[in-house]
C-alpha cells in the first residue's frame, strides 16, 4: 500500500483528478512530484514535496499550486500480513475565496475519494 501511496507517477492510472504526474525528486526520505489536476472543470498544476518513513508514514506539503495551506499525511498500521489500516488527514485552503468558490466542492470530493481509491487500486492489483 505504501508503494501506491508513495508511487505519484502511477497516479493518472487510477485516480480520475489525475491528469499527469512526474516526480521531481526519490530517495530513502522524501519524495517530490509535480501533479495535474483536470476534473469537473478543474483545472491546476501543483508540486508537493513528501518527507516519508516507509512503510508507515508519508506527510504531504505543498511547494506551489493554489492553495494558501496545504498539508497533509498518510499513516499505514499493519494488521495482518496482507492487511492494513490506512488513515488519510489533509488539511488545505485555496488561496483565493474565487478559486475556493470554483473549486471548493469538486476538491473536497476528490480528498473524500482519496482512500478509497488507492484500496481499490491495492486490490486490483493483488488480483482481486
Amino acid at each position: 500500500m505504501f508503494d501506491l501511496i508513495e508511487g505519484a507517477e502511477h497516479y493518472p492510472a487510477f485516480l480520475p483528478w489525475c491528469s499527469g504526474a512526474t516526480i521531481v525528486q526519490r530517495d530513502d526520505a522524501i519524495v517530490s512530484a509535480d501533479l495535474r489536476v483536470r476534473w469537473k472543470g478543474l483545472n491546476f498544476e501543483m508540486r508537493t514535496r513528501n518527507p516519508k518513513r516507509r512503510p508507515e508514514y508519508m506527510a504531504i506539503h505543498l511547494e506551489r499550486g493554489p492553495f494558501r495551506h496545504f498539508e497533509g499525511e498518510w499513516r499505514l498500521s499493519a494488521l495482518a500480513a496482507a492487511a492494513c489500516k490506512v488513515e488519510f488527514a489533509l488539511d488545505y485552503e485555496f488561496e483565493s475565496a474565487l478559486m475556493t468558490s470554483i473549486a471548493g466542492a469538486v476538491f473536497e470530493r476528490i480528498a473524500d475519494t482519496m482512500v478509497d481509491a488507492f484500496v481499490e487500486r491495492a486490490i486490483a492489483e493483488a488480483g482481486g
